[in-house]
């Protein structure tokens, strides 16, 4: 976790649950954990696609890729 979601899950437990402070450090945490989640997406895709084997007897019946 880096600082921002540490301090939003700390904020997040420490608040009254039903206040405004309590659904504002919720809502802080979502948008932070969301953030973060779209930037591990975002990563993922940019990996590079493996070549597909095109010759010899392993790989080139079945694409087991995951």
């Amino acid at each position: 976790m880096d600082g921002v979601t540490s301090s939003a899950v700390s904020g997040a437990s420490s608040s009254t649950p039903g206040s405004v402070q309590g659904a504002a450090s919720v809502l802080v945490l979502k948008k932070a954990l969301d953030m973060q989640a779209a930037s591990a997406t975002r990563l993922i895709e940019l990996l590079p696609q493996p070549a597909l084997a095109s010759s010899g007897t392993l790989g080139t019946k079945l694409n087991t890729y995951a």
